[in-house]
């Protein structure tokens, strides 16, 4: 089930996924930890968190050290 912040995000994560795009990929889930960790749902921000820096590190991302700074920041790396 799709978590209630995410809004259009959901589709193109999906979307993404169906395209195997690792970039956007990392980009979306990026930006739904974002959201979460706006809305107070630390938790599900890290875990978006963590699927934004897998990708980023498969694609050769920069993105992937900010996301790493992200979740060593809260003890989850």
């Amino acid at each position: 089930m799709p978590h209630p912040a995410l809004g259009d995000l959901d589709t193109a994560l999906l979307a993404a996924h169906a395209a195997q795009d690792g970039p956007r990929l990392a980009q979306l889930y990026g930006e739904a930890a974002d959201l979460l960790s706006a809305a107070g749902d630390a938790d599900a921000a890290c875990f978006f968190w963590t699927q934004a820096y897998v990708f980023a590190l498969e694609a050769g991302a920069q993105e992937a050290d900010h996301f790493g700074g992200l979740l060593r920041e809260r003890a989850r790396l």
